[in-house]
């Protein structure tokens, strides 16, 4: 038996390929980014705007509603550096008080429950994001397992109804539900009959149980919600790769961890990104009708506090800074996430 030579790949000029060594191909990518780095933006010139005019068209409505509902009103903020009285007219007549606002809210009388607040706000909101954000992706995976397409809908179709209802409606279905059984709490009802506890549970005169019953409130209302631009972003995957893992013989598992999570990772990142400014507006709805005396030194948030300490006192000026402290925190989160995902060379809004 003789041993079979093996053929040398040719070119079409019969000529052996020379090999490249790993190091240049290396550096020619490097270089072949350095160019791309280096290459001038297409400028814009009144040609191309001509030919998106139906583009820009269609963008003037919501261009022009941005203006007069987000940028007018920022002239208010005048009113934080003002004794504001409405009784005075216009804010251009009111006495200026310079920072002694800001100083009232942050150290003075009303500092030590602002402080409090804020932690409660931030604290609510972490755990509503993480927790959220962990459901809508696992119950994405979920469905994109799901093979037969009608009982698909239906589950999606479920799942997106709550999503409808009020946040008031959602607020009393949440009250009756941690309830005592006779007043049809079905939660300690549950939870008695499976001997996990001797007696009702009073969830809502509990303090340390506050964040988690508006994080898991908010998780049922918004779990299907927040799974479609997952779903989405699982369907812009290539097939191919799956196939090409089950070939392999990938299970399903793994082409969950090794195809789908790593293919969605930049919609993750983004949705966190925008998410993250939102981490001082936290729910309204739950911690107002959730909330009592006996729990609020763990379900006041910043919006109830402005209501109750600035609106309904007239205290004008000191809800103007509060909203300030939580445009100024937001930016600064959005800036922070934005960087950090750009320093991980992941996907970033700018």
């Amino acid at each position: 038996m003789t041993d079979a030579k093996v053929s040398t790949p040719v070119t079409a000029t019969g000529l052996e390929p020379a090999l490249e060594p790993a190091s240049s191909s290396r550096a020619q990518k490097r270089k072949a980014r350095k160019n791309a780095a280096k290459d001038p933006k297409r400028k814009i010139t009144w040609d191309r705007v001509w030919a998106q005019r139906a583009l820009l068209a269609m963008s003037v409505p919501l261009l022009m509603y941005q203006i007069l509902f987000k940028y007018v009103p920022v002239y208010g903020w005048a009113i934080a550096f003002q004794h504001y009285k409405p009784g005075r007219g216009s804010i251009w007549n009111q006495r200026w008080v310079g920072l002694e606002n800001f100083h009232n809210l942050f150290t003075g009388v009303n500092g030590e429950r602002f402080r409090r607040v804020v932690v409660n706000t931030m604290g609510q909101s972490v755990l509503t994001l993480v927790v959220g954000t962990l459901g809508a992706i696992v119950l994405a995976l979920l469905l994109n397992e799901v093979k037969n397409l009608p009982f698909k809908r239906i589950l999606q179709n479920i799942t997106y109804m709550p999503h409808f209802l009020s946040w008031v409606i959602v607020a009393s279905l949440a009250s009756v539900a941690l309830s005592l059984p006779s007043s049809g709490g079905f939660i300690n009802q549950g939870l008695m009959s499976l001997h996990l506890v001797d007696h009702p549970v009073l969830f809502l005169t509990q303090p340390n149980y506050f964040w988690g019953i508006v994080a898991g409130t908010s998780l049922w209302k918004e779990l299907g919600w927040n799974t479609i631009l997952y779903l989405a972003a699982i369907t812009a995957i290539d097939p191919g790769l799956y196939e090409a893992a089950e070939v392999d013989g990938a299970g399903r598992y793994r082409k969950m961890f090794s195809i789908t999570l790593p293919s969605i990772r930049p919609t993750i990142v983004v949705l966190l990104i925008i998410n993250s400014g939102w981490i001082l507006s936290t729910n309204f709805e739950l911690p107002y009708f959730l909330g009592n005396g006996l729990v609020s030194d763990k379900s006041e948030t910043i919006d109830v506090f402005v209501l109750r300490y600035g609106y309904q006192l007239g205290n004008y000026s000191l809800a103007v800074v509060a909203g300030i402290f939580k445009t100024i925190v937001a930016v600064i989160l959005v800036g922070s996430a934005n960087l950090a995902a750009k320093r991980l060379n992941q996907e970033t809004l700018v």
